[in-house]
Formats: C-alpha cells, sequence, structure tokens
C-alpha cells in the first residue's frame, strides 16, 4: 500500500499512544488530524499495517487493539480488560524450538490486574 496521508496519521498515533487502541479510538484521533477520515479508510490502513507488520495487535474479547513495534509483551485484566505492557519479563528469545526455526512468538500473560482486585463482587473499591 502507498504511502498516504492517512496511513501516516493513523501509524503514527499508534505509535504515540500509550494506550492500545481499538479501530474506533483511532479513528476517533485520526479525525483530528483529517477531519473527513472515515472509519472505513482507518480500518483498511490498520488491515494493511497489520499485514506488513508494521503494527502488533492484541486480541482481547474478541477486539482487535493495536500497538507500536517494539519487544514487549502484555497483561490482560480477564475482569476489567485493561491492557498492560510488559517490559520486565525475562524470557530467553528462542532461536529454535525441537528443529523448528523460530523467528517470532507471542506472550499474553491473564489475570486480575492491581484496580480490580481492590474492588468487591460488586465492583466497590476496597481499601
Amino acid at each position: 500500500m502507498k504511502n498516504t496521508k492517512q496511513r501516516k496519521v493513523v501509524l503514527d498515533i499508534i505509535n504515540n499512544s500509550d494506550k492500545h487502541l481499538d479501530a474506533f479510538g483511532v479513528y476517533k484521533l485520526a479525525r483530528i488530524s483529517i477531519s473527513n477520515i472515515s472509519l472505513g479508510t482507518v480500518y483498511r490502513n490498520l488491515g494493511s499495517l497489520e499485514n506488513e507488520g508494521a503494527i502488533q495487535v492484541i486480541m482481547v474479547d474478541g477486539v482487535k487493539h493495536y500497538d507500536k513495534i517494539i519487544p514487549h509483551y502484555h497483561f490482560v485484566c480477564k475482569k476489567c480488560l485493561k491492557i498492560i505492557d510488559v517490559f520486565d519479563l525475562e524470557i530467553p528469545r528462542l532461536k529454535e524450538y525441537n528443529g523448528n526455526l523460530v523467528d517470532d512468538y507471542e506472550i499474553v500473560l491473564k489475570g486480575i490486574c492491581e484496580n480490580c482486585q481492590k474492588e468487591d463482587n460488586y465492583g466497590i473499591k476496597r481499601k
């Protein structure tokens, strides 16, 4: 896909965000720079950036969330579905597994985030 203004805006949004935006989140931010950008254009650009390996996708509860390409893992809260970047997990890089060459892999940690651990079953925060 050729480099268009729309593509650059979508990629910049993902690369400069500390959040793991879904397509609609990217669309809302893209409209700040390009007021007439369509949701379809955002989806097409996200799809091509994903296919080219220019962005990373984290699937949470059937929804794609987008992230920049930097070496890290993710923690996903099973209660609130928050995605947290994990940079300090010490896992050796695999080059080979049982005779198979490994060029990439993902690790997603799942559990209950710190905030949700402080809530009771009714969503009321405890001290």
